[in-house]
């Protein structure tokens, strides 16, 4: 029907929780890159974690890296396809958009800090913030939207539901790159606090937006001549 509005993607009982996690979130990532900014090697909260996954074993290590394959290209893209396809059959059109600008702009935002940064690992590889950590985080940011979305979530239940699948989803990309050396974990940490910044923010701009369209498609049918 024409000028009927899409479910919001960012549903109005969280905007002002997530508004204020993702400031946080902000702050965090600054901080953390003013701290680590040029450096190459890892701090002491970095050694003292680093030591805790160490000799995890072949087998865990095994799951380690089908972990990080889901952060590499050929997984990354297939996720997202199987999210954007979901979306659509959900009839859920904004969070399929949120699916593919959310989430590149969460991985865009990561690459673009590494540059400003400039933390190296192994043989000057750049590495603050994790974009690995930040790509699953915010697609499990997008999960969890469409998810309390569709459930009719209050402020305080979908808000937890929120942090609980990016908990969980940064986690699990967290603790792959840091078994597998790949990353401190402060990277890590500021790949996770990315995502938090940068989705919920996003999924903000994609209401607008659509809500703006709904409004000028509405009053162009009712200047149209009956």
């Amino acid at each position: 029907m024409r000028g009927r509005s899409a479910p919001a993607v960012l549903p109005p009982p969280l905007r002002v929780g997530l508004g204020l996690i993702a400031a946080l979130a902000a702050l965090v990532v600054a901080v953390l890159g003013a701290l680590y900014a040029g450096d190459g090697k890892p701090g002491v909260v970095d050694a003292r974690v680093r030591a805790a996954v160490d000799d995890v074993g072949p087998s865990w290590r095994h799951v380690a890296l089908a972990v990080d394959f889901l952060g590499e290209p050929g997984g990354a893209a297939t996720l997202v396809v199987v999210l954007v396809t979901g979306c659509l059959l959900l009839r859920c059109p904004r969070a399929a958009v949120l699916s593919v600008v959310g989430v590149g702009m969460s991985v865009g935002t990561a690459t673009l800090l590494k540059s400003l940064v400039g933390r190296t690992i192994h043989d000057g590889n750049l590495s603050y913030p994790s974009g690995h950590t930040a790509f699953l985080t915010a697609l499990a940011l997008v999960v969890a939207l469409l998810a309390s979305g569709r459930l009719g979530l209050g402020g305080t239940a979908g808000t937890s539901l929120v942090l609980a699948a990016a908990l969980w989803a940064g986690a699990a990309m967290g603790w792959a790159q840091v078994t597998l050396d790949a990353h401190y974990p402060t990277d890590v940490l500021g790949g996770w606090c990315t995502a938090l910044a940068v989705l919920p923010a996003t999924a903000w701009v994609v209401d607008r937006v659509a809500d703006r369209r709904v409004v000028r498609v509405a009053d162009a049918g009712r200047r149209e001549p009956r």
